[in-house]
């Protein structure tokens, strides 16, 4: 799992967060490529979920689009929690790939 930092957002005097999240997709044509960015803002409510689309990284001369919906918060013993991400990027190259990650845990106030 890859671990990165929170962001805490005051929107409309309400505290809404952001996470960041990192993970590597499928090898497929003989190359992967990385899946990387910020989640869309949520309130810090139990069973929240976050939207996130982005394009990968460039390899092996084309990129790919991704999308999707986080999975609900897994919580950890410290309050913190952190979401699952899992998807299929978009048919480019004559191929796709599948990639499976979660975002970084959530910072406690």
């Amino acid at each position: 799992m890859h671990g990165h930092d929170i962001q805490h957002i005051k929107w409309r005097g309400r505290n809404v967060h952001v996470h960041q999240y990192s993970t590597q997709t499928s090898v497929n044509d003989g190359h992967s490529h990385t899946v990387q960015g910020v989640t869309s803002s949520a309130k810090n409510t139990m069973g929240h979920v976050h939207n996130y689309e982005g394009t990968t990284t460039f390899d092996d001369g084309h990129v790919h689009r991704f999308s999707g919906t986080t999975g609900p918060p897994i919580y950890t013993a410290d309050g913190t929690h952190y979401h699952m991400i899992t998807g299929t990027t978009s048919f480019n190259d004559g191929h796709t790939h599948q990639y499976t990650g979660w975002t970084g845990k959530n910072v406690s106030e």
